[in-house]
């Protein structure tokens, strides 16, 4: 029965594969490149495929090969990173290229993947797989909800993980998993979704015994939410007549370490208050910025202020206006900015021509 699954499912995957941009369309007769496989997987670790589409073909552009990854600088990375979130990533992304260049490049079984810095389970299963052909098991949240219906597993996660791995398994097979990985993976993005399955296109339609149950719509079973912690911050927004912003570089073992960010108090580590970065006329808007990470909820106070030119960045440092762009700041301090930006003490300031 297995077998037939995996046939089918393959056949499904041969006419109706999407199209991206790391990927090899079935039947092309062309290799994958380990490289853009990794990239993309890292990318897409807790992201949509809508988000992460424009960054990895910015990122390819850019650094066509993990060699020229791996020379690249640290803040150009974590620039091209900004807004994608989960800045982790972008450090052990860094760590990995290089380690990978250095050895001469990727190596081809899953457990070789797994010693590479910031390479776990399912993203070295990822890999072997489509990359290089290896039977490995992957197992990401659309597997997870794929496995759950067609077995009709009541379990909840994440006790259930065990069992969905065990079915997932048994479904791999030795020709094309990587092709199976993928096909598995599109089901649950297209047709096996969260609220609305289309189960009448489905080529596991008939073998589900969730549809056949009528409770596909529950699997998988979720366990209840809990409440989100919330933490509360300051931040201060300063721009100087010139128009240059006061930003910082945040150390590299905080919360979006290496990425540019407006100066504060460090929230990520519970701090609510901090001193001004620099003397000013510092003043509270009324909104407070909110942003949400994927263990608690941030809202921040925010403080603006203009600022005389002959003022000392102090630890900061001044980005003129001409190269400052939103691009390079996280999404979070995005937010902040939306908030300052709604200050006249921000948004109207002009540079001053100097004679």
């Amino acid at each position: 029965m297995n077998a037939d699954l995996s046939n089918d499912l393959l056949a499904w995957y041969d006419r109706h594969a999407r199209t991206l941009p790391w990927r090899v369309p079935p039947g092309s007769g062309a290799k994958p490149d380990p490289y853009r496989v990794w990239l993309s997987e890292v990318m897409l670790q807790q992201t949509t495929v809508a988000a992460v589409k424009g960054y990895f073909e910015r990122f390819t552009a850019r650094w066509p090969t993990v060699e020229a990854l791996a020379a690249a600088e640290d803040a150009d990375v974590m620039a091209e990173w900004a807004g994608l979130g989960y800045y982790a990533r972008a450090r052990n992304l860094l760590a990995c290229a290089r380690a990978v260049a250095a050895c001469g490049g990727f190596p081809r079984t899953e457990a070789e993947l797994r010693t590479l810095p910031g390479i776990g389970a399912y993203t070295a299963a990822s890999v072997a797989s489509i990359a290089f052909g290896q039977r490995a098991v992957v197992v990401d949240g659309n597997v997870e909800r794929v496995m759950t219906r067609v077995f009709d597993i009541a379990t909840p996660l994440p006790a259930a993980r065990n069992e969905i791995r065990a079915y997932a398994d048994s479904l791999t097979p030795s020709e094309r998993p990587g092709d199976h990985a993928q096909a598995v993976m599109d089901l649950g993005a297209t047709i096996c979704t969260p609220r609305s399955p289309a189960c009448v296109v489905c080529p596991w339609r008939e073998p589900c015994l969730a549809r056949k149950r009528g409770v596909q719509k529950d699997r998988p079973v979720k366990p209840p939410k809990r409440e989100v912690p919330q933490r509360r911050g300051v931040v201060y927004v300063g721009r100087r007549e010139d128009g240059a912003w006061l930003l910082e570089t945040r150390g590299a073992d905080r919360m979006l370490g290496g990425m540019l960010g407006w100066p504060g108090s460090a929230w990520d580590r519970g701090e609510e208050e901090a001193p001004p970065p620099v003397a000013g006329p510092w003043t509270a808007l009324n909104t407070e910025a909110r942003h949400g990470f994927s263990h608690f909820a941030l809202g921040l106070r925010v403080m603006v202020a203009r600022l005389p030119l002959d003022t000392q960045a102090g630890q900061a440092s001044f980005v003129p206006a001409d190269r400052f762009s939103p691009d390079m700041i996280p999404t979070v301090m995005r937010r902040v900015l939306a908030v300052a930006l709604t200050s006249p003490l921000i948004a109207d300031a002009e540079p001053t021509v100097q004679a």
